[in-house]
């Protein structure tokens, strides 16, 4: 099936950032084979023309870090400080998820993913419980492309932690290549304190053996900074690099206290950074330097975080804050530019996470896209400025239409994978049976 879309402005976030104002983009067996300006000569053993009307084209967004199975967790424990948040608010209600509730919260949160512009997200979940092949197969059937982990922790007893390595690895193998390629997974410790020495190591071990990456929360609060120093009379960076955490292609989630000498480490080896400010600032963590991680030469992609903890998966705010932020701390205006601050959340973002693949409207990329329409929207005008509106003014809720591998997914704003109604009354319904 070759297919060419016309009549729209892409903005391909290549690495020149060209935009193709009166553009045509070919797509064939769910890749990009031709994006440029309208050509007619293009136009020969086409199977479908799609007119866009006028619409602006980007690649899907990425997002870099995520838990969706806690969606059916947002707006619990408002205003707290993320260890008490997590001990006496999140872990214990975790610890009440059954199958069913995983698996519709997980689609509840790929629902606003998808309707919000998402098409790439890299998970972490707690699979305490739940039947986790059960619900890697619903996400599956939502035509979501990403990376879905299971969070490992220590045990207390020996005996617990043999099972939970077990299952890790059996994940892992299983579904390192899934869903045609659309998904797959990373070796996911969930944090150096959460997480003892023989856990983290036997993580990279899973890590090597299978070929796979490594996600892990990192040096997220000043309070873990000092635990761990009082633990092992160093840094959590240093912590990790000993262990041979780094040693493995390694995505860390925040970031948010790090040093030159922990920046310029990460670089040595490779190590991506997953960036999420709003959360970052609603748990009172605070607001990582991101502008020193890119200077160093670390990838830094863009993240939402949980929706307990942010409390949406709009990527559009998420870009926008990051950048006002990295502004406001530096008291430098010209800090963190429009084209800058998309390209962490589309290509940089793709590469974070390891998936090249995506994240640009280029040949051989695969055909993730989304499309906005501005006419009838009176915050995108003038709809000269195009670029600047997609920083500063747009909205999740402005994404008319998602593509994934070149198959619509979201039309009109409208779920064609996710029955959206049956998905919100049960996700009500099923929230109703968690106590707090």
């Amino acid at each position: 099936m070759k297919t060419v879309y016309v009549n729209a402005a892409f903005f391909t976030m290549n690495k020149k950032n060209q935009i193709f104002e009166n553009g045509m983009m070919i797509v064939e067996n769910q890749s990009i084979v031709y994006i440029g300006q309208h050509d007619p000569n293009k136009l020969i053993d086409i199977d479908q023309v799609v007119d866009l009307g006028g619409k602006w084209v980007l690649p899907g967004l990425v997002n870099t870090h995520s838990h969706v199975v806690m969606t059916l967790l947002r707006g619990s424990g408002d205003d707290m400080l993320l260890k008490p948040w997590l001990e006496t608010k999140i872990w214990p209600m975790e610890k009440q998820f059954t199958t069913e509730i995983a698996s519709t919260s997980a689609q509840l949160g790929i629902l606003e993913m998808l309707k919000t512009g998402t098409t790439t997200f890299s998970d972490m979940f707690n699979p305490n419980g739940i039947d986790s092949d059960e619900v890697i197969h619903q996400i599956s059937k939502t035509g979501i492309r990403g990376a879905f982990s299971q969070t490992i922790f220590s045990s207390e007893t020996r005996m617990e932690q043999k099972a939970n390595f077990k299952e890790a690895e059996r994940f892992t193998k299983k579904y390192k290549m899934f869903a045609k390629g659309r998904l797959t997974t990373m070796v996911a410790p969930h944090s150096p304190y959460a997480c003892n020495p023989e856990t983290l190591i036997e993580c990279v071990r899973i890590a090597e053996e299978n070929d796979v990456g490594i996600h892990i929360h990192v040096s997220e609060t000043e309070g873990e900074i000092l635990e761990i120093e009082n633990r092992y009379d160093v840094r959590p960076i240093e912590h990790l690099r000993q262990l041979g955490i780094f040693e493995r292609p390694t995505v860390i989630a925040h970031g948010v206290f790090l040093n030159d000498e922990e920046r310029a480490m990460l670089n040595q080896y490779g190590v991506r950074v997953a960036h999420n400010p709003i959360s970052n600032l609603k748990l009172g963590s605070g607001i990582a330097d991101i502008v020193s991680l890119l200077e160093t030469g670390v990838k830094v992609g863009i993240a939402t975080d949980s929706v307990a903890s942010n409390n949406n998966f709009d990527m559009f705010e998420e870009i926008r804050t990051a950048a006002l932020l990295q502004k406001g701390i530096y008291k430098d205006p010209t800090k963190f530019p429009v084209q800058l601050a998309l390209s962490l959340a589309t290509r940089i973002g793709a590469q974070a996470i390891g998936m090249e693949y995506t994240g640009s409207l280029e040949v051989n990329k695969k055909a993730d896209f989304i499309t906005i329409n501005p006419y009838n929207k009176e915050h995108l005008q003038p709809i000269s400025q195009a670029y600047s509106h997609l920083l500063y003014a747009a909205r999740g809720n402005d994404v008319c239409d998602v593509y994934i591998d070149g198959k619509e997914v979201v039309k009109d704003g409208i779920c064609l994978t996710i029955d959206e109604e049956r998905v919100i009354a049960e996700a009500n319904e099923l929230k109703g049976t968690l106590s707090s």
